[in-house]
């Protein structure tokens, strides 16, 4: 799998795709409302992306950029195997993948120079403390983390944080939390949490990871997320994150989509069987009021963006 993210015109994100996926996302672009697609690494980096833009009936055009506007570059292909060889060869990281295409450098205009933030050591403190706690949960994108940034300390008539600060701020957080990941090694728990969800969706229950603001929404929201023959249900809210990014454990709120006791413990025997699979552990008495937790945890959740 290619260690990228490309999101289309239409909406769509696709994470870890295949070579063979990003040539149907290529070959496909140029109907209405399909026309370009963007492509991250994993995890996402300031000013590092390669993009691709296409009209059915006309030629491709390739972009990427290599780590500041000013290093922003264009090539036209008129075959779209030209461009999934680019593409994919950025994907990877290959050496000499953009040879063969004419690149032009491209104009950005002038990069600005953004204003240092204007915040005494109490609220830089708090602001930065609280897009820390976010990025260790892992679930936020770059953009994510530069919107909280901007919008943490409002209050009515004050906007402390322009739109430029807080990008740059989250930015400069992003890459150090990217540089402390890269020590990591092996396997971590949030990735065992992944592998038992997939493996619960697949039988049957709509799993569900850092879903919802509170126990409520997801509560009154999960049911709209399950196919016509999901049995059941498990997720956690964002409320959980935090709390397992603290090293508190992570609850697992569970049920029966048809309301029962019975199925609701059914389900969470399922649920723990998954964790214990993964290599995970859970405390659970059973009991269908209660939450699952799966703990000791050491989360250490890998950014993607």
């Amino acid at each position: 799998m290619l260690e990228i993210v490309v999101k289309t015109e239409n909406w769509e994100r696709h994470v870890r795709v295949s070579d063979g996926e990003l040539a149907v996302l290529v070959r496909r672009t140029g109907g209405d409302g399909d026309r370009f697609l963007v492509a991250q690494r994993i995890p996402d980096l300031p000013d590092v992306f390669a993009q691709v833009w296409h009209e059915a009936g006309g030629d491709y055009t390739l972009e990427y950029r290599d780590g500041a506007a000013d290093r922003h570059f264009q090539a036209m292909a008129d075959r779209p195997e030209v461009v999934i060889a680019a593409l994919t060869g950025w994907a990877r990281q290959v050496d000499g993948w953009d040879a063969g295409l004419a690149w032009s450098l491209l104009d950005m205009g002038p990069t600005r120079e953004v204003p240092l933030l204007d915040l005494d050591v109490d609220e830089r403190g708090e602001l930065e403390r609280r897009l820390r706690e976010v990025l260790v949960g892992g679930y936020a994108s770059r953009a994510e983390l530069a919107e909280l940034a901007e919008e943490y300390l409002v209050t009515e008539g004050r906007r402390p944080v322009s739109r430029e600060q807080a990008e740059a701020l989250a930015d400069r957080l992003w890459l150090e939390r990217v540089a402390e990941q890269a020590a990591w090694q092996g396997e971590t728990d949030p990735e065992r949490l992944t592998h038992a969800f997939t493996s619960l969706q697949k039988a049957g229950i709509t799993a569900r990871e850092n879903f919802t603001c509170c126990r409520n929404c997801g509560q009154s929201e999960i049911g709209g997320e399950g196919g016509p023959d999901a049995r059941g249900f498990v997720y956690f809210h964002t409320q959980c994150t935090d709390s397992a990014a603290a090293g508190h454990g992570l609850m697992l709120l569970h049920g029966g989509f048809d309301g029962s006791s019975e199925t609701t413990a059914v389900i969470g025997d399922e649920v723990v069987a998954a964790l214990e699979a993964a290599g995970l552990s859970a405390e659970w008495d059973r009991d269908p009021g209660r939450a699952i937790t799966v703990t000791p945890l050491d989360w250490r959740r890998r950014l993607v963006g």
